[in-house]
C-alpha cells in the first residue's frame, strides 16, 4: 500500500473545522475511492496519516519525523509520501522577547535538514506554503497575547520554503494568496488564523490536484 504521511500545525490537525479539516478530506477522498474498487483490499490503495499537533514548529517536526514515520511504515508498503505544512508557527513573533519563535537562518536550516531526513525514504515530498492571517485578530493572537502574526512575515517565510524546494527539485504548493483579501478573511478564516471548513475545502482541492498529479506519475489509479 501507499502511505501518505501529512505533519503540521494546527491547521493541518484541522483545529476548529468540525469536519476535521483538509487533511480529513484528503483521506475520505481516498477512502471512499479505495472502497468503489472491485477487491479494494488487495489492491494498492493509500493510507493517509494526519501527524499535525497544534503549535508545532519546523524544529518539532524535524525531531519527532524519523520515529513518526518509522512507526507508520507497515510491512509490504509499496511507497511514501510526505507532506509538510509548517511556518506558521515559526513566523510568529514573540513581543516579549524581540525575536521571532524560529529565526529565518534557523527555519532554513531546519527546512534543508527535513528534505534531506525525507529523501532518505522517498524523493515524493510536497510542501505546502502558509496561509494568510486576518491581522485585526492576529497582533496579538487572542490565546497567547505575547504572539503577533503578520502577513509581511508569513510571506517572507513562504519565500523562503518556495526558494529551498526549488533548490532541492522538491513540490512547494503557493497557498498564500488563496486567503489574501478581506472577503477571504472572512468567509474562509474561522478566527483570523484557522481556516473554516471552507478555507479547509480549498486547500484539500489545491493539494488533492497537486497529489493526484504526483500519484498518476508514479503508476496510482488514485487522485
Amino acid at each position: 500500500m501507499v502511505h501518505i504521511m501529512v505533519f503540521g500545525d494546527s491547521i493541518t490537525y484541522g483545529a476548529w473545522d468540525k469536519k476535521g479539516g483538509w487533511v480529513q478530506m484528503l483521506r475520505e477522498n481516498f477512502d471512499t475511492k479505495t472502497l468503489s474498487q472491485p477487491d479494494c483490499f488487495n489492491s494498492n490503495f493509500p493510507m493517509v496519516y494526519n501527524l499535525g499537533i497544534s503549535s508545532d514548529t519546523s524544529i518539532n517536526i524535524l525531531k519527532r519525523f524519523k520515529s513518526e514515520t518509522n512507526a507508520r511504515l507497515l510491512e509490504g508498503y509499496e511507497g511514501v509520501f510526505f507532506i509538510f505544512a509548517i511556518g506558521s508557527n515559526d513566523s510568529c513573533y514573540l513581543k516579549n522577547q524581540n525575536r521571532f519563535v524560529t529565526p529565518q537562518y534557523q527555519f532554513k536550516i531546519n527546512i534543508e535538514r527535513l528534505i534531506k531526513a525525507a529523501k532518505k525514504y522517498s524523493d515524493d515530498i510536497i510542501f505546502i506554503g502558509t496561509t494568510n492571517v486576518d491581522e485585526s485578530r492576529t497582533t496579538p493572537i487572542p490565546w497567547n497575547t505575547d504572539l503577533y502574526c503578520t502577513n509581511n512575515i508569513l510571506k517572507q517565510y513562504n519565500i523562503i520554503l518556495e526558494s529551498i524546494c526549488k533548490k532541492h527539485k522538491v513540490t512547494f504548493v503557493d497557498i498564500f494568496e488563496q486567503f489574501e483579501t478581506k472577503t477571504d478573511y472572512e468567509n474562509l478564516l474561522e478566527d483570523g488564523l484557522h481556516p473554516n471548513t471552507k478555507g479547509h475545502k480549498k486547500i484539500f482541492e489545491i493539494v488533492k490536484e497537486k497529489l493526484a498529479i504526483m500519484l498518476h506519475s508514479k503508476g496510482y489509479i488514485w487522485g
